[in-house]
């Protein structure tokens, strides 16, 4: 995943997944959760820009979900489809990185 776009305002592919992890594991009414979860990424960020990626996440994920989406772009681009009951399966990758995270 080297050459994964940075595209989301400099956020490499691992620290999107470090981002992702840290947000299903950091409860949202934490007090120090922007802290917390830029901690868990890997430092790098402040806690201002994780929440900010954030909020840029839940945007995306508004306008997939309004159907917005131009799935003929989708498919211009060669991507590949899912079948939507196939379950997405936790990889030795998404371990490690969890294991990263070391969240005793």
């Amino acid at each position: 995943m080297d050459n994964f776009p940075k595209v989301l305002c400099g956020w490499s592919w691992e620290e999107n997944k470090l981002f992702e992890l840290a947000l299903a594991l950091v409860d949202e009414q934490h007090p120090d959760r922007w802290e917390v979860v830029a901690a868990m990424v890997g430092g790098k960020k402040s806690a201002e820009e994780v929440q900010k990626h954030y909020v840029i996440l839940l945007e995306d994920l508004q306008f997939i979900e309004s159907g917005k989406l131009d799935h003929k772009l989708v498919e211009a681009q060669s991507c590949i489809q899912v079948d939507c009951n196939q379950s997405v399966c936790w990889t030795d990758e998404d371990n490690s990185l969890l294991v990263r995270l070391d969240i005793n």
